[in-house]
């Protein structure tokens, strides 16, 4: 299905987007806040760059015992996550300061993480955003013929154990993004001229990938092979691990927002019309968790509270918890849904209660 074919609803005779987009606004003019990022955002920057990097510095000039390096690429792992979700994805929303420049640098931190700005924009805030947890739509739902995340893709056999393997395969996600994954979405996107915004000249986006790709091996394997006395496939194996655990942190999050029971995945119409305006479609399609937790809320930048972001994208997380009152009450009044599980551990039972459900062979395929 072409991706200019969906539309939204317009019908919302309540108004309920205007009422809580009035009511959030005042809640910031009232308050005399910004709803970019404050000082709070700027600490947590330096804690989990701190994460990220100085492991790696330790690594490279200390000459610790394997153990002690093992140790530190987890470590790293755990930072890598936190800058992705809590510096990267603010900037690229344009959510972590009023001055595009700091945005852009701080988006442009995902250049350390393996991404790549320009394919990162267009799946998560182009397609992801726009098209929440629509089959064929949201690259986010998509995992080949491996997993089985919507109810309308197709069913294989080997889908009744995903809610076994699924986890283990979730490490994969950032380590894909350094080898395959951006050189595949690359020629995708700009094939459909898809972008947010302008749409950026195809040899300046291919020169950028290229160059901050040998920039990347550069960093997170030569200098090491230079520096560090191990064995090169230890290297390989540190650089590997680093990678699994941001895998897994980063895809679990999003994973216990849109791939539980809770969340719906509704399609268009025959015309291509979704039932819902967007703002009412976020409601039934993002799910928060364990909002009441502040570990967890201050680690995973905002992103259990996910029915906050997916209406305000562009406010920074950092206001996210006292935002939330202002929609809940405004989604009970409007009789819409506001789904949240009170803990991360009820988010993940449900998470993998949901991929067994899809992992079931459909009625339909038995006849």
């Amino acid at each position: 299905m072409d991706q200019k074919t969906i539309r939204f609803s317009r019908k919302d005779s309540a108004q309920f987007f205007r009422t809580l987009n009035k009511r959030v606004n005042d809640y910031f003019k009232d308050n005399k806040l910004k709803k970019t990022g404050n000082w709070r955002l700027h600490v947590k920057t330096v804690i989990m760059f701190a994460l990220f990097l100085t492991p790696y510095f330790l690594i490279l000039t200390l000459g610790l015992p394997i153990w002690a390096n093992l140790i530190l690429t987890i470590v790293m792992g755990v930072g890598m996550a936190g800058v992705g979700m809590n510096v990267m994805h603010d900037g690229n929303h344009g959510a972590y300061s009023n001055k595009k420049w700091v945005n852009k640098i701080m988006g442009g931190s995902i250049y350390i993480l393996a991404g790549n700005v320009y394919n990162w924009q267009v799946q998560h805030n182009v397609l992801h955003h726009t098209y929440t947890n629509i089959h064929e739509h949201d690259e986010d739902m998509e995992a080949g013929r491996i997993l089985r995340f919507s109810k309308h893709a197709e069913w294989q056999k080997h889908h009744k154990f995903q809610h076994f393997y699924s986890v283990l395969l979730y490490g994969l996600l950032t380590f894909n993004w350094a080898i395959t994954t951006d050189f595949q979405q690359m020629y995708r996107y700009m094939k459909r001229k898809l972008a947010y915004g302008k749409l950026p000249s195809a040899a300046v986006n291919w020169s950028t990938l290229v160059i901050t790709k040998i920039l990347y091996i550069t960093i997170w394997i030569v200098l090491p092979l230079i520096f560090v006395d191990m064995a090169w496939w230890m290297i390989l194996i540190g650089f590997f691990i680093m990678h699994y655990v941001a895998g897994v942190i980063l895809s679990m999050v999003f994973q216990l927002a849109h791939i539980v029971d809770d969340a719906d995945t509704p399609l268009p119409d025959a015309s291509g019309t979704m039932k819902n305006t967007w703002a009412i479609h976020q409601l039934f399609t993002t799910v928060n968790f364990g909002t009441k937790n502040r570990i967890v809320n201050w680690f995973t930048g905002g992103l259990n509270h996910q029915v906050e972001h997916h209406i305000f994208p562009n406010i920074s997380h950092v206001h996210y918890t006292k935002i939330a009152e202002i929609v809940k009450e405004t989604a009970k009044e409007f009789n819409l849904p506001y789904n949240e599980y009170e803990t991360t551990r009820k988010a993940i039972i449900s998470h993998f209660k949901h991929l067994k459900e899809l992992g079931k062979r459909p009625t339909m395929n038995l006849q």
